[in-house]
């Protein structure tokens, strides 16, 4: 079964984070992901091939949408009245470009009135995600003074960094309310062998994790 979180399931939105061994759901729509900040539709998953980028919303209810991961932070956001949902994938590179920010202004354009809530699933911890100054530069032009705080000095010109905080900050200041974002505890892929794949870990043989979110289908109104 896979992992669910308490902010989610308030709403009533279907969605999961994904374990070693867990099948995604029937009729998952995701897109071929790259490490970028472009955002599509669930409908726009549909093609053959799917299209490219780093995020996918829904309003369709019940279909669910997804991404998938080896280390990188997967978020699953939904709308309160559980009608619009999204899922993002946001490893450095994402963070660095904006695909949080990209991803909320996708939403706020398909209701601009909606609060939203988020939860961050499992990703490789700052207890073993060490990065060189480079990545870090690429992050502070996006993040700014939350990259400091969000890491820890390592040796000359690398740090270990917080992804998960990192995505935090994203969400919080592209208008997400810090009391609606969550994060799971104890969830770092490259610690956990049993319930995780790890690509820092176990590099190119790494599986991927596979996290979902539906919108409602017993809201007023709904169908399909």
């Amino acid at each position: 079964m896979s992992l669910r979180h308490p902010l989610l399931e308030a709403l009533g939105v279907e969605h999961g984070f994904g374990l070693r061994g867990v099948s995604e759901p029937a009729g998952l729509l995701r897109p071929k992901q790259v490490h970028g900040r472009e955002v599509v539709s669930a409908e726009a998953c549909r093609a053959k091939p799917a299209p490219n980028a780093d995020a996918v919303f829904s309003r369709e209810p019940g279909v669910p949408v997804g991404v998938a991961t080896a280390d990188c932070v997967p978020i699953l956001c939904a709308s309160a009245s559980g009608d619009i949902v999204a899922a993002i994938h946001a490893g450095w590179r994402g963070l660095a470009q904006g695909v949080v920010a990209s991803s909320l202004d996708a939403l706020r354009h398909l209701d601009a009135d909606a609060v939203w809530t988020a939860a961050i699933g499992p990703h490789i911890g700052l207890c073993c995600y060490e990065v060189d100054e480079p990545v870090l530069d690429a992050l502070r032009q996006q993040l700014g003074d939350a990259v400091l705080a969000s890491s820890v000095a390592t040796r000359p010109g690398h740090r270990r960094i917080d992804l998960g905080a990192l995505a935090a900050h994203a969400l919080e200041t592209s208008g997400v309310a810090r009391a609606r974002i969550g994060r799971l505890p104890s969830s770092c892929t490259r610690c956990d062998a049993q319930r995780f794949h790890s690509y820092r870990r176990d590099g190119a043989r790494a599986g991927r994790l596979v996290h979902h979110i539906a919108a409602r289908v017993d809201r007023p109104g709904a169908h399909g």
